[in-house]
């Protein structure tokens, strides 16, 4: 019997602003653990992304659609991640265990927004890292 593993299209997201932690909608709670620590939240001018210290939580609204997609991506999925800086915009670059290939884009960063990308970023791969432990 052959075996067909599920993989979906590369997803990017161009995450503009950060949403302030006092801000988030209401039903962001629905999704992190009362275990988790909210570290960080982005918005584009459709989707939103929520990084806990455990997993992201990537709210996707295509456009000219009513369909409305949740990823919940636990940090212990990712095989390997690259960071890349710019002037000011940041990527980051994601390979999960299941073939997946995902780009988070960050534009408008200033110095101390890279800074809290940096934080949450290693905190990814430092999730990631232990699963290999």
């Amino acid at each position: 019997m052959a075996y067909i593993k599920y993989k979906e299209l590369t997803k990017y997201f161009n995450f503009n602003a950060e949403i302030p932690m006092d801000n988030l909608p209401k039903y962001v709670n629905d999704f992190v653990n009362s275990d988790e620590t909210l570290i960080g939240a982005y918005k584009t001018s459709r989707d939103k992304g929520i990084f806990t210290d455990k997993k992201m939580i990537l709210f996707d609204l295509p456009p000219l659609t009513d369909e409305k997609k949740i990823h919940i991506i636990p940090y212990s999925s990712i095989s390997s991640g690259a960071i890349v800086f710019n002037s000011s915009s940041a990527e980051i670059l994601l390979s999960l265990d299941s073939g997946y290939q995902m780009r988070l884009d960050f534009v408008r960063l200033g110095a101390e927004e890279k800074t809290r990308l940096r934080i949450i970023f290693t905190e990814m791969l430092t999730k990631a890292d232990k699963k290999n432990k």
